[in-house]
């Protein structure tokens, strides 16, 4: 899960849906330890999840689309900070679904609700 290179790895891009687009900002910003930007085309605003060029991916605003119990579990990148993420996940509003836990040879994951209702897992190699 560290090689970020697009030609290999599956997931290219990804959209997540958001009720509240500077309440999910300050989420992600906190949980992934990164920089969201917002961006603006047209009259359409949205945040961008810092990715260097690796996969990135952006908070739209659609409320209607927020859905905690259906869709694809996105596993996003905490690597060596993991127990971190998951207690940022409550202070800003989200919700623990599974505790840190082991996932054999692949290391170890998380999954929460976000700050809008939506079902991510966290994924670390390490237990930390």
């Amino acid at each position: 899960m560290s090689d970020m290179n697009s030609a290999t790895n599956r997931a290219v891009w990804f959209d997540i849906p958001v009720a509240d687009l500077d309440r999910a900002a300050a989420f992600y910003r906190a949980v992934l330890g990164i920089e969201v930007h917002k961006e603006k085309f047209d009259d359409f605003a949205f945040g961008v999840l810092d990715h260097h060029g690796g996969i990135g991916g952006c908070l739209i605003p659609k409320a209607s689309e927020v859905s905690a119990t259906a869709g694809i579990l996105l596993y996003l990148n905490v690597d060596g900070r993991i127990r971190d993420a998951v207690g940022q996940t409550e202070k800003l509003g989200g919700k623990v679904l599974e505790p840190a836990q082991a996932i054999g040879a692949h290391g170890f994951r998380a999954v929460v609700l976000d700050s809008e209702g939506n079902r991510i897992a966290l994924h670390s190699t390490t237990d930390a």
